[in-house]
């Protein structure tokens, strides 16, 4: 472990401190062989502010060259962070929402992990990142990040193939083929993916028992998986002022997924086993979902309209059979099964206007969603007469509607060198969630308005600073409601709260740039802030997660970027962040207020070479975090690839070996130890070899808009 440290520390500031020693007796060296030193000089603009957002060059940028797809560049953008389920979180611990041209994408979390990896570097213009959105956008997207595709007019077809093969333990592959026809009037698109595989994840967990038993948890699970998508539409250009576009999708996926496990007990000084059982969790899930989204525009000189209508439909069916043993004499404890299904249906329409005076814009916009869920998770426990017989304690109904109607109206002017925009959003929720096994309704109608206020100002082309202020509100999604039981392991598990408030949030966030270099500040307090926390049984040695609201949290986030020119062939770009995090909790009578430090260091290298080779030295370093009843411990990963370029550049082949040694895994403690002493391990199969082909063919350049993705759709995960 040290050595790998050391490793990594010494790439980490390798690129800081390049220095050659020389000898009055030897001869200078060519520059071009010996690096004498470090200059730090203005790049090329491959990153820029858009009034305090972020902007990242992608297509062309030598930084994301050999990077394997989106995802990996997202990794390396400022501001980003990928976790090692590829979750995407911006400002910390913020989820964003992706646009695409502008637009949010209308998929489920796992179809858009999948897209965003069908997309190369090269068929992206930029990225922009917004951590403080304004008040004209959806109140649930406390963060965005835009994705602008290439673009080019040209009449024709074309076609594009990407297909990736991750190598672990077992093969994971992912193939995508993007069909496009532009006649000039209509744009047709069609996008076809299949991926298959198998993923692996381990859980172990140590824990030291009320009776002072030592008790180990050990979770294998393996997930393979079959994954089929079809997506369809057309953008039609019905003359200069009008536009229409239609788009439908299908998506299917199936897992077969077996989890196995132990729970071993000893005594205090673990030298007698108290009992060891044994765990079989088959699990058999499928996901049925279809979309259609159709928008119009309409645009005559400073006059813009906008419609987009969406629907979406989803089926989740999942089987699991709990099996626990005595791995002595195998003899069966408990059998039960399960059987949900799961459906949810959400419609929305939104409608948008603009003028533009000179300098000055104003919009206004209203937007209507209707949202329907019905879970139904029926268990069945074997009896002493060898029958299955329903078990009411486990099983579940639930039923969630929720209705918003929200309306925004935003002003923008520029003064000569100083841009004012100033919004103001409002957002009725109608909602009723019934948990009709236990036969408990809860209504609730609210009404939320949400300001936000920014101002951004160009000193020269060098220097220019952006402030803004925004209030938004998030509300608990679908699986945080439903009072089901999830489980982990026989005697671990976690329940949603149907009870559960939506949470406030106010930030204010200030951005300057001089040259490439970037520094982001932003504070703010949260209040009703959603989270789970265990308790304990110390009879049954049952541990179970539960939702609660906290009554605020206070949170900070600075963060620095800036680029690092060694050599003609040798540049880097290293980001530093600082996270604060205080939060107010009560658990089990007792008041945890924590204040939380802790930063994150990143260093991207990139190595020109000739015959066109480029290689990529990525590593990331996270240092010990938490909340106010967790310890999480510190972690580092670093990704190594290659890329070349084959056929005047039509064909693009990269290896990539991401997580070289391991260690991005994550490590928590309960701090407590007078509560609780518990400590845990989640591990994915995030080491991985892949082997990246791209192929374009075809005349025509063209891209059409993407589809639309909602607030509502985002909450569905």
């Amino acid at each position: 472990m040290m050595t790998r440290l050391r490793i990594f520390i010494l790439l980490l500031f390798l690129s800081f401190f390049a220095k050659s020693q020389e000898t009055d007796s030897l001869q200078l060296k060519d520059s071009i062989n010996t690096i004498s030193e470090v200059v730090l000089q203005a790049a090329p603009r491959n990153i820029k502010l858009n009034e305090g957002n972020i902007v990242v060059s992608v297509s062309g940028n030598k930084d994301f060259k050999a990077s394997i797809n989106i995802l990996e560049v997202l990794k390396k953008t400022p501001g980003v962070t990928v976790d090692q389920e590829d979750g995407i979180f911006i400002g910390g611990r913020i989820t964003p929402a992706i646009f695409i041209d502008g637009k949010p994408v209308v998929m489920s979390s796992q179809e858009l992990q999948s897209y965003l990896r069908s997309l190369s570097p090269e068929m992206v213009e930029s990225l922009e990142v917004n951590s403080n959105p304004s008040s004209k956008y959806d109140a649930e997207f406390k963060g965005i990040i835009d994705i602008r595709l290439k673009r080019n007019g040209n009449l024709g077809w074309k076609g594009s193939y990407n297909g990736n093969v991750s190598v672990n333990k077992f093969n994971y592959r992912e193939n995508t083929l993007n069909l496009s026809y532009n006649t000039g009037k209509i744009a047709y698109t069609m996008q076809l993916g299949y991926n298959n595989g198998i993923s692996t994840y381990r859980y172990n967990a140590l824990q030291r028992l009320a009776n002072t038993n030592v008790m180990r948890t050990t979770t294998y699970q393996k997930d393979n998986a079959e994954i089929l998508n079809i997506q369809a539409g057309f953008d039609y250009r019905i003359n200069d002022k009008n536009r229409l576009g239609l788009n439908v999708r299908r998506n299917f996926r199936k897992h077969d997924r077996n989890r196995s496990g132990t729970l071993y007990t000893s005594n205090h000084d673990e030298s007698q086993v108290v009992f060891n059982t044994g765990s079989e969790n088959p699990i058999d899930y499928t996901q049925d979902n279809y979309g259609v989204a159709t928008d119009y525009s309409y645009q005559n000189k400073n006059f813009r309209l906008n419609f987009l209508g969406n629907h979406l439909s989803v089926e989740n069916k999942q089987k699991d059979d709990f099996i626990n043993r005595d791995l002595p004499d195998s003899q069966l404890l408990s059998y039960w099964k399960s059987d949900l299904l799961n459906k949810i249906n959400i419609y929305t329409a939104q409608l948008d206007a603009a003028q533009k005076w000179g300098n000055a814009n104003l919009e206004a916009g209203i937007k209507f969603s209707n949202s329907h869920t019905n879970n139904n998770i029926k268990y069945d426990t074997l009896s002493v007469n060898d029958g299955f017989v329903f078990d009411p304690t486990r099983s579940n109904r639930f039923s969630y509607k929720e209705k918003v109607f929200a309306g925004y109206l935003a002003y923008s002017q520029k003064f000569q060198k100083l841009q004012i925009n100033a919004g103001l959003r409002f957002e009725n929720t109608k909602s009723i969630s019934e948990a009709i096994t236990a036969d408990s309704v809860v209504s609730r109608n609210y009404l939320e308005w949400l300001p936000s206020f920014s101002a951004h100002y160009v000193f020269n082309k060098s220097n220019e600073l952006s402030l803004s202020y925004s209030r938004k509100i998030t509300r608990p999604n679908f699986s945080q409601l439903n009072p089901f039981r999830y489980y982990f392991s026989p005697l671990n598990y976690w329940i949603g709260n149907p009870y559960l408030q939506p949470s406030l949030t106010s930030q204010v966030k200030a951005t300057y740039r001089y040259k490439n270099w970037v520094t982001s500040l932003m504070i703010g307090k949260e209040k009703d802030v959603m989270t789970r926390y265990p308790i304990y049984n110390p009879e049954t040695n049952v541990l179970e997660y539960l939702g609660a609201n906290l009554p605020y949290r206070k949170f900070a986030t600075l963060e620095v970027s800036f680029p690092i020119k060694i050599t003609q062939w040798w540049n880097a770009n290293a980001q530093v962040n600082g996270y604060y995090n205080y939060e107010f909790r009560p658990y089990l009578n007792e008041v945890f207020a924590l204040k939380i430090y802790n930063y994150e260091v990143r260093l991207n290298q990139v190595f020109t070479l000739p015959e066109g080779y480029t290689i990529n030295l990525f590593a990331n370093y996270e240092s010990r975090t938490g909340n106010s009843l967790y310890i999480i411990q510190p972690r580092y990963s670093v990704d190594l690839s290659v890329q070349k370029s084959w056929l005047d550049n039509a064909l693009n082949t990269k290896i990539s070996f991401n997580n070289m040694f391991d260690t991005y895994n994550q490590q928590l403690e309960f701090r407590h130890k007078q509560i609780m002493d518990n400590r845990f391990i989640h591990w994915w199969d995030n080491r991985k070899l892949i082997f990246s082909l791209s192929y374009n063919f075809g005349s025509s350049k063209y891209q059409t808009k993407e589809i639309q993705r909602t607030e509502e759709e985002n909450r569905t995960r």
